[in-house]
């Protein structure tokens, strides 16, 4: 073989190479997660499900933070339009059945999601911990992925809700807080939400505690319709649904949450 022959295989060679290199880096990369602050896609709640109760736990300081979170800058909420207006059709069905949905947050802004993280990094800051994490110490809240720096929320197609009773005029009884860090919130505490099946087993409970036949059945009532309406459940928290078919799957928005005059 000729110098300028092995010139030449040694250069494709190393082409080769370098192209696998880069592919294979590229792809260990992947995906490249897009933050923006177009919240032309999206609509505010009381506009698009005008029957909903909002009740925007993040805009006052009765959360697991014990302050209002960066980002929320007025006591409502905002979804992706497809969202919207799958939830339209959760609240129509809902109302057939004598409630109405009262939400505690929907969109949330990065800012938010940060203000989270930073809060859960100061071990000595538990003045909301006997509300809602007295069983764990703070510490674990980042290794057991209570508190992670990316949330769906800030997808835009994400809800976290629960049933007002039109009859009693009070929340439906689902035998736990919302953001309450434990196996408590569980949907498949105490029963098996695939079947709607009450089994009373609370043994993952860390203090031994425990919710009635009646409390499962009316977590079950809201899964059903968020199921039937195109939502899917997260299998931690019975108050969180996100959209099947969410528009932005890979987009992480930082848009503050305020109406469109602001």
């Amino acid at each position: 073989m000729s110098k300028t022959t092995r010139f030449w295989v040694l250069t494709v060679s190393l082409t080769i190479i370098c192209g696998v290199l880069f592919l294979t880096c590229c792809k260990k990369n992947d995906p490249v997660v897009p933050s923006t602050e177009d919240s032309s896609s999206f609509v505010m709640l009381p506009e698009a499900v005008p029957d909903a109760i909002l009740e925007i736990r993040y805009y006052g300081t009765y959360n697991f933070v014990g302050d209002r979170i960066d980002g929320y800058e007025e006591p409502t909420a905002m979804l992706t339009k497809q969202a919207a207006q799958a939830l339209k059709a959760v609240s129509d069905d809902v109302i057939r059945q004598g409630y109405r949905l009262k939400v505690y947050d929907a969109y949330r802004p990065q800012k938010g999601v940060d203000h989270f993280v930073r809060w859960a990094a100061d071990i000595e800051d538990t003045k909301m911990k006997p509300y809602f994490y007295p069983d764990l110490d703070k510490s674990v809240l980042f290794e057991q992925e209570y508190i992670m720096e990316k949330s769906g929320h800030t997808r835009g197609s994400t809800v976290d809700l629960t049933l007002f009773d039109m009859a009693t005029e009070k929340e439906l009884d689902m035998g736990g807080t919302f953001d309450w860090f434990g196996p408590e919130s569980h949907p498949d505490f105490c029963g098996n939400p695939e079947t709607g099946e009450y089994t009373g087993d609370n043994r993952k409970s860390p203090a031994g505690r425990s919710i009635t036949e009646q409390q499962f059945a009316n977590r079950m009532i809201l899964r059903r319709a968020m199921l039937a309406h195109g939502f899917k459940p997260l299998d931690t928290e019975w108050w969180h649904f996100t959209l099947k078919d969410e528009p932005f799957p890979d987009t992480y928005f930082t848009f503050p949450i305020s109406s469109p005059t602001k």
